[in-house]
C-alpha cells in the first residue's frame, strides 16, 4: 500500500490554522458531502494563478490532501467515491450552447420550401372551392385537397425525419470523436478513461502531444512546455514548472515532456469551461454543406426554374384551350353565360395538374437521399472503425490522388520487441552462450539506468507478470522495459527509489533521441550521470569511446565507427530498428551548470550498445496497397526511420516493388528533401516513395509540393497538426495519435490500420457515385448499399468533376426512353389492347410507371456491371425498403385511387370501381420487368469515360 500523505496533511492543517495571519483572507467550509475543500476556491486557484493561496494550503501536496488524493496512488476510484466527487465538483463536460434542436424545428424548416409552399396553395385552392361547392363535384374536390395534402405530409414527412435523423447522427459521431482516453492512477492502478470522466482530485499522465483535460496543478515530471492559444492569443509556449508555475489550463496542448498533474476543477469551473459558458463558444461539428450537396442544390434549382416554367406553359395553354373549344368546337366558357363555379374548377384543374408536374419534378427526395446517403455512410464508416469529424471529408476521400502515410503501427503492427542487444560489436545471447565470456555488472547497470531512468512514462505497479509492474509510455519504451525486465532481471522499483532524476531532454522528432542527468542517492561522490538514447547515427555521433561487454572502454576511432555503421546498416537493411544507448559521468559543478542552460551533454560519450528492435508489417498492408494502386493513387511513406530500415520496410509492404528501390530518388532523406530548392523539390517529389528522418517540416514540404503538383492529397499521422491540416484529407490515428493530430485531422483511423484507410477511400467512391434517384425510398435502399472492391478499380474522381457521368447518361437516357415509349403505348393503345376502359388504363399507366421505378432502382446498383444482383440478397436492408415501396404502391392501387388521382368519381360514365385482375398486375409486371434486358443492353454501348 502506498504511503499516506501524512506531510500533506500535516502541512495543510498547519496553514489553516495560520492563515489568519497572512494577507489575504480564505475559508475553507466542511461540505455537506465530507470534501474538505470548496469548489470556488479551486477554480480561483488556477485562474487566477494564486501562488500566494496555493502556498497558504500548504502547496500542490495540502491541495490533494484536501481533495483527499494519495499522490501516489490518486483517489479511491470506487463508484461511490466518483460520485460523490462529481456530485460536489461537477462533471468534465460542457453546456451545450444551444438546446439539441427538436423535430419541430426541421418540420418547420421543410414547410418553408419552394415545393411545398406551392402545394399548400393548391391544396388551399381545393379547400375552398370544396368548401364553397356543395354539389356534384364536392367529392372530387375534396379528394384533390386530401391528395395534395397527402403529399405534402409525406414530402414534409421525409425532409423533417431525414434532416432530424441527420443532425443526431451528426451528434452522436461528434461525441465519439471527442471521446478522448486519458490515463490516470485510481485505486493505485494506471488505467484509461475517458475524459469525460475526470474528476476533481484525479492524478492525470500528460505526455507530450496530449491536450489538457481539466484544470489542475503540476506534481512532478519534466520539460513541459505548453501551449495556450485555445485561450488566448498568447502563442508562446509556457513552461510549468513545480516551483515558479505549477498551474495547468484546461485545453492547453503539451508541447514536449511528460509529467503527472492533480486535477482541481472540471467541466464550466474550468477556465475554459467559464470561456465557453460567457462566450456561448462550445466547440461543435459544423453543419457545412458538403461538395456533393452544393452540386446536388445547383442542379435542384435548374430544374427547379425549368419546372416553373413548364407550369406558366400549362396554364397559357389551359386558358386557351378552354376559350377556343375542344376537338368537336365545344367551349368552355361562354361569357355572362358562364358559372361562377366553372373558371373556379377550370383553376383547380390546372392548379392540380400543376402540382403533379411539381410532385414529380420535385428533388426533394433527391436531397434527402444524398443527406441520408452521406449521413447513412458516416454511421457506417464507424463500424469499419473510422470516426468522421467533418462530412466533406467523406467525398473528398473519392478524389484522393495521393496518400502520406506514417509506418509505425499503420503499415506495421506496432508491436515491438527487443530481437537483441549488442555489447560492443557483439550480441548479448552470443556473449552469454560463450562459456569464456562474462558481461562486467557495471555495464549492466549502466544499461540498466538508461532503459528505466531515460523513458517518458516508466512503469505503473499493476497485474502485469513483469515484476509486479505494468509498462506504459511508446510502443519502443515498453519494448525496451519489458526486455530489461525479463532479461536482464530488472527491478524497477529499485531503480526508481535509488535514483534522483535531475534533468530531462525528451524526444521529439528533430532531435530523435532523449536525455536525463541522473544521481545516485547513495553515491557519496560528487558523480552525475548523463544518458541517451536515440536514434543510433545521433547517438553514435555523439560518442567519442565504447564499451565491450566486458566493461572494457575502446575509443571509437574512424575505422572502429566505421566497422559499427557497416553493422547498423546491415540489420537496418533487414528491416530491424536499433536503439542506442550512451553515458557519460560529469561532476557536481558540471551537473549544477547543466541544469542552469537546461541542456545535457552531448560530446565524448561513451557508447554503451545497441537495442534491436523488430516492428513486423501489417499482414494485410501489402493487399490493401494493390488495391490503392489499382485505383490509380500513389502512396508516400513517411517515417522517422533511417533510409535503409524505412526502405527494407516498404518493400515488405509493397510501396516499392522489386526494382524500384534501385532508382535514384525514390528514397530520400528528410534533411536533403528540405534542402532542395522549390524548383528541385517540384522536380522531384513525384518520385519520391519514401521520406526518411522526417521532421513535420519535411512532411508538410512534401503535402504543399503535391498540392502545388495538383495532387489531391491524404495525409495519415499521429502528431504532425501542420501537415494534417495542410492536406485535402487529414487522418488521425486513433490509438497512438496525440489529441492534438486529433483535433486537426478530418477523419479519425481508430485502429491505426493502413487497411482501414484503404476502407476509408472505398466509402469516399460509394457517396461519390450516389446514384441520382428522384424517390425518398429508392434513395434509402441505394444508401445501404455497402462499398464493394470494384470502386477501387477506376481513376480518382475531381472534386469539379461534372454530377452526372458520360455512363449515367446513358443509363438514363436509355431508361428514360424506354419508359416513355412504354407509357405512351399504354395511353394510346391501352383501352383496345388490354380491353379496359379509360379509368382503368390510367391506373395501367400510373401503376407500369411506379413499378419501373422500383425495377430501376436494382438497375442503379451496379452503373456499369450487368449482373445487377450481384450479392443483393446479403442487403436485407435493401430489400426490405423495395418490399416497403411495393406494398405501399399496392395499397395505392388498390385502395387509394381517388387519392392518387387514378380514378373518376363519376361512375355513372365510368361504372362500377374496377379491380386489378391478375391478367393487370402481370401486364405492368412484365412491362416494368423489361427494364432489366433493357439496361443489360445498353451497357454493352461503349461510352467515354470523360466526365
Amino acid at each position: 500500500m502506498h504511503r499516506e500523505n501524512r506531510t500533506a496533511k500535516s502541512i495543510c492543517i498547519h496553514h489553516l490554522l495560520n492563515f489568519r495571519d497572512s494577507h489575504v483572507s480564505i475559508t475553507i467550509p466542511q461540505e455537506n458531502n465530507g470534501s474538505r475543500i470548496n469548489q470556488t476556491i479551486l477554480t480561483d486557484l488556477v485562474t487566477k494563478k494564486d501562488v500566494q493561496t496555493l502556498q497558504a494550503l500548504g502547496g500542490v501536496d495540502g491541495v490533494a490532501y484536501c481533495l483527499e488524493t494519495n499522490l501516489e496512488g490518486g483517489i479511491n476510484g470506487s463508484a461511490e467515491d466518483i460520485t460523490r466527487r462529481q456530485a460536489a465538483f461537477g462533471s468534465n463536460t460542457y453546456g451545450k450552447k444551444q438546446p439539441v434542436k427538436s423535430f419541430s424545428y426541421f418540420v418547420e424548416k421543410a414547410f418553408k420550401d419552394h415545393t411545398i409552399m406551392i402545394l399548400l396553395g393548391c391544396a388551399a385552392l381545393s379547400l375552398g372551392i370544396c368548401i364553397k361547392d356543395q354539389g356534384s363535384t364536392f367529392k372530387e374536390s375534396w379528394y384533390t385537397c386530401a391528395s395534395i395534402s397527402l403529399a405534402v405530409f409525406v414530402l414534409v414527412a421525409f425532409s423533417a425525419i431525414g434532416n432530424w435523423w441527420q443532425d443526431r447522427q451528426l451528434d452522436k459521431l461528434f461525441r465519439v470523436g471527442n471521446n478522448i482516453q486519458i490515463d490516470v492512477i485510481r485505486g493505485c492502478q494506471r488505467q484509461q478513461i475517458s475524459i469525460f470522466d475526470v474528476v476533481v482530485g484525479d492524478i492525470v499522465y500528460l505526455k507530450m502531444g496530449d491536450k489538457v483535460p481539466a484544470d489542475g496543478l503540476f506534481l512532478d515530471g519534466h520539460s513541459l512546455p505548453v501551449d495556450k492559444s485555445s485561450m488566448a492569443e498568447d502563442r508562446n509556449h509556457n513552461e510549468v514548472n513545480l516551483r515558479q508555475n505549477p498551474f495547468l489550463v484546461s485545453s492547453a496542448k503539451v508541447i514536449n515532456g511528460f509529467a503527472r498533474m492533480l486535477v482541481t476543477s472540471v467541466g464550466t469551473n474550468t477556465a475554459y469551461g467559464q470561456m465557453i459558458y460567457q462566450t456561448n463558444l462550445i466547440s461543435s461539428h459544423k453543419k457545412e454543406k458538403t461538395p456533393l450537396q452544393t452540386r446536388v442544390r445547383k442542379l435542384a434549382r435548374s430544374i427547379r426554374k425549368n419546372t416553373d416554367l413548364v407550369i406558366v406553359v400549362l396554364v397559357v395553354v389551359s386558358y386557351f384551350t378552354s376559350n377556343t373549344g375542344d376537338e368537336d368546337g365545344i367551349k368552355e366558357f361562354y361569357g355572362s353565360k358562364t358559372k361562377a363555379n366553372d373558371p373556379l374548377n377550370a383553376i383547380k384543374g390546372i392548379a392540380a395538374g400543376a402540382a403533379i408536374i411539381i410532385g414529380t419534378a420535385s428533388l426533394e427526395s433527391l436531397l434527402i437521399g444524398v443527406k441520408l446517403t452521406l449521413t447513412y455512410a458516416m454511421r457506417r464508416m464507424l463500424v469499419d472503425k473510422l470516426v468522421v469529424r467533418k462530412p466533406s471529408a467523406c467525398e473528398a476521400m473519392c478524389s484522393i490522388t495521393t496518400i502520406c502515410t506514417n509506418k509505425t503501427g499503420t503499415l506495421t503492427l506496432n508491436q515491438m520487441k527487443v530481437k537483441n542487444f549488442w555489447l560492443g560489436r557483439k550480441p548479448l545471447d552470443e556473449v552469454v552462450a560463450c562459456s569464456s565470456s562474462s558481461i562486467s555488472p557495471h555495464v549492466v547497470d549502466l544499461i540498466l539506468q538508461g532503459v528505466a531512468l531515460n523513458t517518458v512514462e516508466g512503469a505503473c505497479k499493476g497485474s502485469s507478470r513483469l515484476v509486479g509492474f505494468e509498462f506504459f509510455g511508446s510502443s519502443t519504451d515498453k519494448a525496451l522495459l519489458s526486455w530489461a525486465a525479463l532479461e536482464l532481471k530488472m527491478d524497477m522499483k529499485k531503480l526508481k527509489q535509488n535514483y534522483s532524476i535531475l534533468l530531462v531532454e525528451t524526444f521529439n522528432s528533430h532531435k530523435k533521441r532523449s536525455g536525463v542527468l541522473i544521481k545516485d542517492k547513495d553515491d557519496n561522490t560528487d558523480a552525475l550521470h548523463v544518458h541517451w538514447k536515440g536514434a543510433t547515427e545521433m547517438i553514435l555521433s555523439m560518442c567519442s569511446s565504447s564499451y565491450d561487454a566486458s566493461g572494457i572502454m575502446k575509443d571509437l576511432n574512424g575505422e572502429e565507427r566505421m566497422k559499427f555503421e557497416q553493422m547498423i546498416d546491415e540489420m537496418a537493411a533487414s528491416g530491424l530498428r536499433c536503439v542506442a544507448f550512451a553515458h557519460k559521468r560529469v561532476s557536481l559543478e558540471e551537473g549544477e551548470d547543466l541544469r542552469e542552460k537546461r541542456k545535457l551533454e552531448e560530446e565524448n560519450l561513451t557508447l554503451l550498445g545497441l537495442a534491436v528492435i523488430e516492428d513486423p508489417c501489417r499482414p494485410e498492408v501489402k493487399e490493401a496497397m494493390e488495391h490503392c494502386r489499382c485505383a490509380g493513387m500513389k502512396i508516400k511513406m513517411i517515417t522517422g526511420d533511417n533510409v535503409s530500415t524505412a526502405r527494407a520496410i516498404a518493400i515488405k509492404c509493397g510501396i516499392l516493388r522489386s526494382g524500384d528501390e534501385d532508382n535514384e530518388g525514390v528514397v530520400v532523406e528528410g534533411e536533403v528533401f528540405r534542402n532542395y530548392t522549390l524548383k528541385e523539390r517540384m522536380e522531384k517529389v513525384d518520385n519520391i516513395c519514401v521520406l526518411a528522418r522526417s521532421s513535420p517540416l519535411d512532411r508538410l514540404l512534401m503535402v504543399q509540393c503535391l498540392k502545388l503538383k495538383g495532387q489531391v492529397v491524404a495525409v495519415s499521422s499521429k502528431n504532425d497538426s501542420l501537415a494534417l491540416k495542410e492536406a485535402h484529407v487529414g487522418l488521425s490515428l486513433g490509438i497512438q495519435g496525440t489529441e492534438v493530430s486529433k483535433e486537426s485531422s478530418d477523419i479519425i483511423i481508430l485502429d491505426d490500420n493502413f487497411a482501414t484507410i484503404a476502407v476509408a477511400l472505398k466509402w469516399g467512391r460509394c457517396i461519390c457515385w450516389v446514384n441520382l434517384i428522384i424517390g425518398v425510398l429508392g434513395a434509402l435502399a441505394l444508401a445501404t448499399e455497402h462499398p464493394t472492391s470494384e470502386l477501387m478499380e477506376k481513376p480518382s474522381v475531381g472534386p469539379m468533376e461534372r454530377l452526372i457521368t458520360n455512363i449515367m447518361w446513358r443509363n438514363l437516357l436509355a431508361q428514360a426512353l424506354y419508359q416513355i415509349g412504354a407509357l405512351l403505348m399504354l395511353q394510346c393503345r391501352g383501352e383496345p389492347t388490354f380491353g379496359v376502359t379509360e379509368a382503368m388504363d390510367n391506373i395501367l399507366i400510373f401503376h407500369t410507371f411506379v413499378l419501373c421505378q422500383v425495377f430501376n432502382v436494382f438497375n442503379a446498383r451496379k452503373l456499369e456491371k450487368k449482373n445487377v444482383f450481384k450479392d443483393v440478397y446479403k442487403n436485407w436492408k435493401f430489400l426490405g425498403i423495395v418490399g416497403i415501396m411495393i406494398l405501399l404502391q399496392v395499397v395505392m392501387v388498390e385502395f387509394l385511387r381517388q387519392f392518387a388521382n387514378t380514378e373518376k368519381l363519376n361512375r355513372e360514365e365510368f361504372g362500377p370501381t374496377e379491380k386489378l385482375n391478375w391478367v393487370n398486375w402481370r401486364t405492368c409486371v412484365a412491362i416494368a420487368a423489361v427494364s432489366w434486358p433493357v439496361s443489360t443492353i445498353v451497357k454493352c454501348i461503349p461510352v467515354p469515360q470523360l466526365r
